[in-house]
């Protein structure tokens, strides 16, 4: 085993974070795993007192590890004095059970370590929700007697079990019943936020959504383009909660841009699913901004993993899905690799962008490429008199003025970017002469 012990000095719950190495079966070095599981630990304040790579040539249906790594890990986990064991791997109720017995600690996989820190991120009744939904999903086949204090929030009769019911059995019906209750709930989402796209329809604006792995830097980005003050930090999950913007594009055209939840290989299928009301909003942008981590060694690993997760989200019918990809951190990069980075970028068209959100350089590139990529609508030629500086306001804050000249009687001849039925209002509300 290969082991790093470390050395904290603050008051948190002890743990050591293992992570079973399977060889040719993983997607990306055991080293780059081991590390974003124990950022993904310290994420939700766990004192990390050492971190384990273990190398499996098969699982152990009992207990995931052979008998003597289990030994083995009693012994480490006995003398870093943790408290909980995090292994990065999703375990089955059987394995975390006769781990936690074996090890005489709390054991959390992959998908509870998530799903606990999402629990703890969400702050809108939306996030809460889906989290709630997920974590319900998640543990309806692990029970281990929790759930009976939700008996107290039922009334009438039917509130307790009947005879011959097992208390297994009445916490196995307690959460089915608060599923169906929060995928009611989050279905009242789906068709608000529905209700919602629809009304942002008619203005028209574009709608631009911002995904990438987790600690992509995707926070930052959105806080450059729309000078908003979103919590942005260097922390896995740091945002969750789907938050939207207006921004003006070069030329004066506005789109709607918004930062969605952070990715991670092999997220939870319970959330991909709980989160599919917020996800929507990246299926149905008109652009996707796909911000990386282009100083990580594990960049090109990163964006499969997120490639991956938007194969999943539904596309509308005869919508293409355009995506930009956001190379970001270029100010981590040795000079010379920043350099032959960004000229890639620069050759690529409006494939991708090479940006640093932190020190903003970049961002005006980036804001141009987006112009570039969703200002699809034909131009129009129209004549303005000069009283009509009302009709002019509104063309700059509806469409694109990509050419403006005055006469000597002091006509305007515009060439302006409008959809068609944005050429419809300003026909009806106003008179182009």
């Amino acid at each position: 085993m290969n082991s790093k012990l470390i050395d904290h000095s603050v008051p948190l719950i002890r743990a050591v974070v293992i992570h079973p190495d399977l060889g040719e079966c993983a997607s990306r070095p055991a080293g780059e795993r081991l590390e974003e599981a124990a950022g993904l630990a310290r994420a939700l304040d766990l004192d990390v007192r050492a971190e384990e790579i273990v190398r499996l040539r098969r699982t152990t249906p009992a207990t995931l590890f052979g008998a003597g790594k289990v030994e083995e890990l009693a012994a480490l986990i006995r003398a870093a004095e943790a408290e909980a064991a995090v292994i990065d791997f999703d375990l089955t109720p059987v394995q975390q059970r006769n781990l936690e017995k074996e090890w005489d600690c709390k054991v959390i996989d992959r998908t509870g370590l998530i799903l606990e820190i999402f629990g703890r991120r969400a702050r809108t009744k939306e996030g809460r929700l889906q989290v709630e939904l997920a974590r319900l999903d998640y543990e309806k086949s692990r029970l281990v007697r929790t759930w009976t204090h939700l008996e107290r929030q039922r009334g009438g009769t039917g509130s307790t079990g009947g005879p011959g019911e097992t208390q297994i059995e009445l916490d196995r019906r307690l959460i089915a019943d608060r599923i169906v209750k929060l995928k009611g709930e989050l279905e009242e989402v789906r068709r608000t936020r529905g209700l919602h796209r629809k009304q942002r329809k008619k203005a028209p604006f574009p709608a631009v959504a911002l995904v990438g792995y987790t600690n992509a830097g995707k926070s930052t980005i959105f806080n450059r383009l729309t000078g908003s003050e979103v919590l942005a930090k260097d922390l896995l999950f740091a945002t969750l909660d789907t938050t939207q913007r207006t921004i003006r594009l070069p030329q004066g055209r506005p789109a709607i841009i918004a930062d969605t939840v952070g990715f991670i290989s092999d997220l939870p299928h319970e959330l991909v699913e709980s989160f599919r009301a917020t996800l929507e909003e990246v299926g149905e942008a008109d652009l996707i901004l796909h911000v990386r981590d282009i100083a990580s060694a594990d960049s090109a690993a990163q964006a499969k993993d997120v490639e991956e997760v938007l194969k999943q989200i539904e596309q509308p019918e005869g919508k293409p899905r355009r995506i930009l990809e956001v190379w970001n951190k270029t100010d981590l990069l040795d000079p010379e690799v920043r350099e032959e980075i960004e000229g890639q970028a620069a050759r690529s068209g409006n494939a991708s962008v090479a940006v640093s959100a932190w020190t903003g350089e970049g961002i005006e590139r980036l804001r141009q490429a987006i112009t570039d990529l969703i200002d699809d609508d034909p131009e129009t030629e129209l004549v303005l008199q000069p009283s009509q500086g009302e009709a002019l306001a509104w063309l700059y804050a509806h469409g694109r003025v990509t050419a403006r000249d005055t006469d000597a009687e002091g006509r305007m001849r515009l060439t302006v970017r409008l959809d068609p039925q944005t050429i419809g209002r300003f026909e009806r509300q106003f008179q182009a002469g």
